[in-house]
């Protein structure tokens, strides 16, 4: 209904606007109508009186003709009289049919005005039709605006409503937490409290026990300072020869013992085995340096600690350096991540095998008869791995994350230990150092971060001047590799470069033989070199025909006992070199098929694995 009462109204506005448009017009042009119908009356008039004058002038012809000598001076001046008023009606027609003509242009202009204004009448009315088109598209636009912003205001206040509800839950939780950290305050104090207390009553029992054993131990002297032993000539002594007694290391009871009667004199009570020795070496706390097989403190001191625990795998990786096979066969092929597989490395024992991928997660694989059984993966990484390594023992295994951070876990169950930010960009390759308790991780963002695993803390932030790729640690030394193709060496204790190596391509790993007396390199002019860590000199350069690292980040190895060397190619081939010769041994090019990124030798020599930029892990050997 509202729609048909707004078409009535637009049509009754463009009714009245037509008739307006008449009457404005009509008025111009009344006179010039008026006019123009005035001439056409007078035009036909002047039509009428030129026939009754030409029918006159046959009949006065005619007339003439009859009596031509009568009449002939009135005919002469009748046709003069005829002649001016045929001159004079010519003149009046003349002029009627020119204002004719000139008021024919102004219809004709008039005309084509009013068809000018029909037109543009229609094109209005088509754009007005147009407009109430687009106007109630735009009421209907509107309506739906309404709507959608009622509907964002019911919703607006539902989350308002949320976040009130949540806001008072998170208060909530806040009190309670920070009752909880008062009352964990509370308990830490009054551990350590009595901590200190049993620390107190500990030292205090010590003592009085190094006071008791001072006091016997000068009570014995006393005792033994008070009765001399003199001896005579009378005094009965057994006479031994040094090789009699270092023969048998006892007296015995056939041999025959030159006595002399003597004075006896009261002997002091016997002190038991070892008492005096004892008592000594408790007072001074050198008990230890008198038992058999004591390792002094020092050594102790240089020995290599595991902080987190030991392992079977300890023991198992003294060994490593046994027995190396250079592989010849594909034992296994298997799909390891979902994704490309960026690094891979063998744990000490040898027993398990760890990959990295792209697709956040750690697997661990066990070695089982030639094959590779899962055992478990290790999550909580939020973007892909970019680099594993093992502890000394086997039983932490570190990862560095394309997500700035780099995470520790416990092989054993498989559980998240550590979670170490602080870098602001890709972390490409995190180690550990010898002590198993620090770690040290290289970034994109150009920086080199040392870690405290006991504290849990970044110690040290070394700037490096360029993205680093890969890590290697000694006892004081770290080297890093770079984009900028540099070796840089690193101490730890004063923070600063200790020497520089410029290669010719970017450096994508690093890797030490057992000894840590070399360090390999592969960088991306496609040449694997050999730095001898003594000269701080590269002593080998290995390159073969079709061999081309394939990425920024392809990995290579050392064999455990050092005398060969592994690297995968961009085309999938994994190429093996003899250090001692410096010559290629083996070429193995069927198991990938795609670029290889990392390669691992398993201490034990006997497998190498290898993964690729595809999904796939190949375990090696020559069985």
């Amino acid at each position: 209904m509202a729609g048909r009462g707004v078409g009535c109204l637009w049509k009754r506005h463009v009714v009245e606007q037509l008739k307006q448009r008449d009457r404005v017009q009509r008025q111009a042009f009344e006179e010039i109508i008026h006019q123009y119908n005035r001439l056409l009356e007078r035009s036909d008039l002047q039509v009428v009186f030129s026939e009754r004058l030409q029918t006159d002038k046959y009949e006065h012809q005619n007339r003439h003709d009859l009596s031509p000598g009568v009449d002939g001076g009135r005919s002469d001046s009748l046709q003069q009289e005829m002649a001016q008023m045929r001159i004079k009606h010519q003149e009046e027609l003349t002029e009627l049919h020119k204002k004719r003509g000139e008021l024919a242009q102004n219809v004709i202009e008039l005309n084509n005005q009013i068809q000018q204004k029909d037109k543009e009448i229609q094109s209005n009315e088509a754009k007005m039709l147009d407009y109430h088109q687009q106007i109630s598209r735009l009421e209907g636009e509107c309506r739906d605006l309404r709507n959608s912003l009622s509907d964002l205001e019911r919703a607006n206040q539902t989350l308002r409503d949320e976040y009130d509800a949540l806001q008072i839950t998170f208060s909530a939780l806040e009190e309670k937490l920070r009752k909880t950290l008062e009352d964990n305050q509370e308990l830490v104090t009054r551990w350590m409290a009595e901590k200190a207390q049993e620390a107190n009553r500990l030292n205090a029992e010590n003592e009085k026990d190094t006071r008791r054993r001072q006091a016997k131990l000068q009570k014995e002297l006393a005792d033994a300072a008070k009765e001399p032993l003199p001896i005579d000539q009378d005094d009965d002594i057994e006479v031994l020869s040094e090789d009699a007694g270092k023969a048998t290391g006892e007296t015995s009871p056939s041999r025959q013992l030159n006595r002399t009667p003597s004075k006896r004199v009261s002997q002091p009570p016997p002190l038991p085995p070892g008492g005096l020795l004892d008592s000594i070496t408790n007072i001074f706390g050198l008990s230890d340096s008198v038992q058999p097989g004591f390792v002094p403190s020092d050594s102790r001191r240089r020995r290599s600690v595991n902080s987190f625990g030991s392992s079977p795998e300890a023991a198992e990786a003294q060994s490593a350096c046994a027995d190396v096979r250079v592989p010849s066969t594909a034992l296994h092929i298997f799909d390891a991540h979902d994704g490309e597989v960026n690094a891979v490395r063998f744990s000490p024992g040898s027993r398990l095998l760890a990959t990295g991928g792209m697709d956040r997660r750690v697997k661990l694989w066990e070695v089982v008869s030639g094959r590779c059984e899962p055992k478990g993966a290790l999550t909580g990484s939020n973007a892909g791995i970019t680099s594993i390594e093992f502890d000394s023992a086997g039983t932490y295994l570190l990862a560095a994350s394309n997500d700035f951070a780099s995470r520790i876990w416990t092989v054993d169950d498989l559980r998240l230990r550590h979670t170490l930010t602080g870098h602001s960009g890709k972390v490409l390759s995190a180690r550990f150092l010898l002590d198993n308790a620090r770690i040290v991780s290289g970034s994109y963002d150009r920086t080199l971060k040392l870690w405290d695993l006991r504290s849990k803390v970044c110690m040290k932030t070394v700037f490096a001047g360029s993205s680093c790729n890969d890590i290697v640690c000694t006892e004081q030394c770290v080297m890093s590799g770079h984009f900028d193709k540099k070796v840089r060496f690193w101490d730890i204790r004063a923070e600063s470069i200790v020497h520089e190596l410029e290669l010719l391509g970017r450096v994508t790993s690093l890797d030490l033989n057992h000894d840590r007396t070399d360090l390999l390199t592969c960088s991306r002019d496609d040449l694997v070199k050999i730095i001898d860590l003594r000269s701080n000199a590269v002593r080998q350069t290995f390159s073969a025909q079709g061999f081309k690292c394939g990425s920024d980040f392809t990995r290579v190895t050392f064999s455990p006992d050092g005398s060969y060397v592994a690297a995968g190619s961009a085309d999938g081939v994994l190429y093996i070199w003899n250090v001692l010769t410096g010559k290629l041994d083996k070429t193995l090019d069927k198991g990938h098929s795609s670029a290889i990124n990392a390669v691992s030798w398993s201490p034990s020599g006997a497998f190498v694995a290898s993964v690729e930029k595809g999904s796939k892990a190949v375990l090696w050997s020559d069985m």
